[in-house]
């Protein structure tokens, strides 16, 4: 039986929330789950990193290439290649026994993702075009993907108390399987005969800029950040990032526009995106640790606890969306802003007072979600429609770009921030006791959360810091190190932003 239009629009509907809800819960519930990971598969700090950032860099590096491919091929078709890659790859991360091969699969995993990402906005585009069918239709599918963003912490938790950590990763299998079903008798392929040639260079020298950078963040210490290696490193990804900027410049179908920055709306909006990825996002993927090792919480209180970060999002963006026609971007944007800055002053507040607990850090929380709601819509909303509708795609594409290359750079560095700050206070405590290479080991572990055993692999905190409280402290101040540094460069940012965004009128789309 054959499916009415609208009836095949709900179907369609319906399809594109399920993968993205997958997609967003794939972000936010993986980071709950790593201190588990961590210490059934012995890995590190760094192996933690790499497993969330081996799946944001991956959707960076094809989620310009599949909107080209997506056009020239069909949508439709490319959207379920990606499901079905996104389903193999949830069910290899669920099998993977160590952190290198969670590492890869995440990274496959990342790629089918970013592929059915943007397939996800294409089919909407072009399944929905009346105006307020349209309207309705992307605000429902933000909401489900704020859902699995903002639900994601609790979801995981509770999969691992039910089950084991490998259902975060199979439980997307069976999902993509209804997805499939949905998509198969309700979307319409559709395609572009005009779509622009594929910017092989611009892809590849910019991902290589990104994995370079990131990849000597995180691995610099072991390297040491002068030695010829981690030189030859950063050389070679400044020098990818200069051939992608003459490359974009040059080609005759730039993958990145640069003169659209020359619009202060859109210059000022790409400063809210790097500003929201610059401390809200990436500190999810280390809270998960303060709250379990530095609290003392199990996984699913963890996860209860970091739905005080997470759900004002999900709240904030009607309001946020009134303010912003009210008063215009200019100001909502930085004061979003603003406001995540100072939720992390709190969050440093609440973290380091006697006896912190989830209440001590709930103000702070609390305001770096309503600051990231604040945010984020009106981002959005600039980006796109401070440019002409034929440049919008490529407006939303820099937008994206922007939110997850500053996301997988600032997961290295507040790895680093971390690290660096568990192992300085350790330093004026353990100077004497430990060589600087154990004291760097005893740093690692402690600040990927790793307490048990300490005192079997390092004999000396039995007499040194029998009650763990050394330990736990040198915790406590790395995480302030990363909130102090979230806080503080968000701010910048938000000033940056509005001096950027200058005096104006109210803004709207159809007069930008």
């Amino acid at each position: 039986m054959s499916l009415s239009p609208s009836r095949k629009n709900m179907v369609a509907l319906a399809a594109i929330c399920l993968s993205s809800l997958m997609f967003g819960l794939e972000i936010s519930s993986v980071p709950v789950i790593l201190p588990t990971l961590e210490k059934v598969m012995h890995g590190t700090l760094k192996d933690m990193q790499w497993i969330m950032n081996a799946y944001t860099i991956a959707c960076t590096t094809v989620l310009m290439a599949v909107g080209t491919l997506a056009d020239r091929y069909g949508r439709k078709r490319i959207y379920i290649i990606s499901l079905v890659l996104f389903a193999i790859t949830s069910f290899i991360c669920g099998l993977a026994q160590d952190a290198p091969i969670l590492i890869a699969s995440r990274f496959l995993q990342g790629v089918a993702g970013g592929a059915m990402l943007i397939c996800q906005i294409a089919i909407l585009s072009h399944q929905f075009q009346a105006g307020h069918e349209r309207s309705k239709a992307f605000g429902i599918w933000g909401i489900v993907f704020g859902i699995g963003l903002g639900f994601g912490p609790i979801i995981g938790g509770i999969i691992v108390a039910l089950t084991s950590w490998e259902w975060v990763f199979l439980v997307h299998v069976p999902l993509t399987i209804l997805t499939l079903i949905l998509v198969l008798s309700s979307v319409e392929e559709s395609s572009d005969p005009e779509a622009k040639k594929l910017d092989v260079l611009g892809i590849a020298t910019l991902s290589l800029a990104v994995f370079g950078l990131t990849y000597f963040i995180t691995q610099g210490p072991d390297l040491g950040f002068t030695s010829p290696a981690a030189l030859a490193i950063i050389g070679a990804s400044a020098a990818s990032f200069i051939v992608f900027l003459f490359a974009e410049k040059f080609s005759p179908h730039p993958m990145f526009d640069f003169s659209v920055f020359r619009i202060r709306n859109f210059s000022g909006a790409i400063l809210g995106s790097i500003g929201m990825n610059f401390s809200f996002w990436p500190l999810m993927i280390y809270l998960p640790i303060y709250f379990q090792s530095g609290l003392g919480y199990d996984i699913v209180a963890a996860g209860l606890a970091l739905l005080a970060y997470t759900l004002p999002t999900l709240v904030i963006p009607p309001v946020a969306e009134r303010l912003s026609l009210r008063y215009r971007p200019g100001i909502i944007i930085p004061a979003g802003l603003f406001a995540i800055g100072l939720g992390f002053m709190l969050m440093w507040f609440g973290s380091g007072v006697e006896h912190a607990s989830w209440l001590t850090m709930l103000p702070g929380c609390l305001l770096a979600g309503m600051g990231l709601g604040l945010t984020n819509t009106p981002v959005t909303n600039t980006t796109t429609g401070s440019v002409s509708s034929a440049r919008a795609g490529m407006a939303s594409g820099i937008d994206m770009s922007a939110r997850l290359i500053t996301l997988a750079i600032n997961i290295a560095l507040m790895g680093f921030i971390l690290l660096e700050g568990t192992l300085s206070y350790l330093r004026g405590v353990f100077a004497a006791s430990f060589d600087p290479s154990r004291l760097r080991l005893l740093a690692e572990k402690i600040a990927a959360g790793n307490f048990a055993g300490l005192q079997q692999s390092f004999p000396e905190l039995a007499t040194l810091d029998a009650s763990g409280t050394i330990v736990h402290t040198a915790l406590i101040h790395g995480f302030g190190n990363i909130m102090l540094y979230g806080g503080i460069g968000v701010w910048v940012l938000a000033v940056i932003s509005f001096i950027i965004f200058g005096p104006g009128k109210r803004f709207s789309a159809a007069t930008a």
